[in-house]
């Protein structure tokens, strides 16, 4: 129950965060996924294009949760798919690139940037 709680207030305050910045954003909904199965001592880079190449922004380890954009490479939007079982939305995404909003200097300005679909989770 703890455990909730937590995870509870986290999302709270992430969604707050956003809330406080959504009108620099073009974005007006985000889905809240987490960082999940990245190898043991290694994180999820963050990229400013939705490429292996592109240039790294930030590096979040396994349990960050972060905000989706929704829109993901292939045409999927993660809004569309949510209402699936947690393992469909993850088998949809999996060899996708999935657009994030995210502060990643922790500097008050947000921008998008990618995560590859293989290491995040709905949250």
């Amino acid at each position: 129950m703890m455990k909730f709680h937590i995870r509870t207030a986290a999302a709270l305050a992430v969604a707050s965060t956003v809330l406080a910045f959504t009108g620099q954003s073009h974005a007006t909904v985000f889905a809240a996924w987490q960082v999940a199965n990245v190898p043991f001592g290694d994180t999820l880079n963050a990229r400013k294009y939705p490429s292996g190449e592109s240039q790294k922004q930030a590096a979040y380890p396994n349990g960050t949760v972060l905000q989706m954009t929704g829109k993901c490479t292939g045409g999927i939007n993660l809004l569309d798919i949510a209402g699936q079982p947690h393992w469909r939305q993850e088998q949809k995404i999996r060899y996708r690139w999935c657009e994030i909003w995210h502060d990643p200097a922790q500097n008050g300005h947000f921008v998008t940037g990618w995560v590859y679909g293989k290491y995040i989770t709905p949250y």
